[in-house]
């Protein structure tokens, strides 16, 4: 008995539904595999939060920082400014050896050449300097002001004359600055280094110390130098 042998080969339909089958139970298998794989375990999901929270916390804490700070920066630009404000007043100041009010003082060459003495000319005859000279000027009179770098040796605002930060000749608080404070140092800082060629008296340091809100405390410091003894 023969046999065709083309009775032994799968018709190419039969071929195609196998390979269909073959594919659709493979789709079948990898659906299967990643809708197991869809999601987090428990494990992973506490680490997750561990993460996400230790990094909340950072960012909370830098926020903390920055707002504790960013009142700062303007109460510190307010101190400086009322530093340098007094400063610049000190220094404009004429520093002779006499009280420029006195009769002398445009011609006086030593301190001994005031009227009273040495005692009584702005150099408070090498006394510290911590008050004016006289006396009875003050910061705030029109008539009778500082007009002289020692004079503002021991200032202080406030004082009984102003009850927070006055302008020159005005006694008036100015607005908004009752929380700061002032005060100036001067010192004779002549006769040594850097300024060992010049007297004692001829240079004299002026430190202003302002305070204020939130611990702020700002210190500035000019010097000014007699290079002629009725300037």
């Amino acid at each position: 008995m023969c046999v065709n042998p083309s009775h032994l080969k799968p018709s190419s339909h039969l071929l195609r539904r196998r390979l269909d089958l073959v594919e659709g139970h493979s789709f079948k298998r990898t659906m299967s595999l990643a809708k197991q794989q869809l999601g987090v375990t428990l494990v992973e999901l506490v680490v997750f939060m561990v993460i996400v929270s230790v990094a909340l916390v950072g960012v909370l804490k830098v926020l903390e920082i920055t707002n504790k700070g960013s009142a700062d920066p303007l109460v510190r630009k307010q101190a400086i400014a009322i530093a340098e404000s007094l400063l610049l007043e000190i220094e404009q100041q004429p520093f002779t050896l006499c009280d420029p009010d006195d009769a002398n003082a445009a011609t006086a060459v030593t301190t001994a050449d005031c009227t009273g003495g040495a005692a009584v000319s702005q150099d408070k005859g090498g006394a510290a300097l911590t008050s004016a000279t006289p006396n009875s000027e003050s910061r705030y009179s029109n008539t009778n002001p500082f007009d002289n770098v020692a004079d503002y040796g021991g200032f202080t605002m406030p004082d009984a004359n102003c009850a927070g930060i006055c302008s020159p000749g005005n006694n008036t608080p100015l607005g908004g600055l009752g929380a700061y404070a002032a005060n100036v140092t001067i010192n004779r800082v002549g006769a040594s280094a850097p300024y060992a060629a010049l007297p004692l008296n001829a240079v004299l340091q002026i430190v202003v110390r302002v305070t204020g809100p939130a611990n702020t405390d700002v210190t500035l410091t000019g010097y000014r130098f007699r290079y002629a003894p009725n300037i």
